[in-house]
C-alpha cells in the first residue's frame, strides 16, 4: 500500500505540473500528490509545510480565475473582453492543443472587446492585458507546483 501511495503521489505531482498550463487543477493535484507521499511514510512533511502549501493552493485556485480578468480590467478592458478571454482560451485549447490556450486567450479578449464596440487600439490593449494576466497566473502556478515537486523530492531524498 505504501508503494501505491508513493507512485500515485509522484504521478499527481507531475500531472499537477502539466495542469498548471492545461485546464486541470494543477496546484490541487500537486498538493494531493504531496499529501499522498506524506501518508506513504516515504517522506514526512511538517504540519506547517502542509498547511502552507494547502493555503497557497487554495489562494491560487481562486486567483487563477481573477488574474486574467484583472489583466483585462487593468488595461482598460470590459466584461466583453473578460468573457472573450475565457472562451478564447478554452477554444484555443481544443484547436491548437500546445499553444492554443495562450493564443485563444489573446484573440478571445480582442474579439470580445471588438464585439463590445471598443476601438481596435483599445481592444488590442485589453487583449494584451488579458494575455499578460493569463501568463502571470500560469507562471505562479508552475512555480508553486515546482516548489511542491522539489520539496517532495527533498523529503524523499532525506528519508533514504
Amino acid at each position: 500500500m505504501e508503494v501505491v501511495l508513493l507512485v500515485l503521489g509522484i504521478i499527481c505531482l507531475l500531472v499537477g505540473l502539466a495542469g498548471a498550463i492545461l485546464p486541470l487543477p494543477g496546484p490541487g493535484l500537486s498538493f494531493g500528490g504531496l499529501l499522498l507521499i506524506h501518508f506513504s511514510h516515504y517522506a514526512e512533511f511538517s504540519q506547517t509545510t502542509l498547511v502552507t502549501f494547502g493555503v497557497l493552493t487554495v489562494v491560487l485556485v481562486f486567483l487563477d480565475y481573477f488574474i486574467p480578468i484583472w489583466g483585462v480590467k487593468r488595461f482598460g478592458g470590459t466584461r466583453y473582453g473578460s468573457i472573450g478571454a475565457i472562451l478564447g482560451g478554452l477554444g484555443g485549447l481544443f484547436f491548437i492543443p500546445a499553444i492554443g490556450i495562450f493564443i485563444g486567450t489573446f484573440l478571445g479578449a480582442l474579439v470580445g472587446e471588438l464585439i463590445g464596440k471598443a476601438t481596435f487600439q483599445a481592444a488590442l490593449r485589453a487583449a494584451f492585458g488579458s494575455f499578460l494576466g493569463f501568463v502571470s497566473g500560469v507562471f505562479v502556478q508552475i512555480v508553486l507546483c515546482l516548489a511542491m515537486i522539489f520539496y517532495a523530492g527533498y523529503g524523499l531524498y532525506m528519508q533514504m
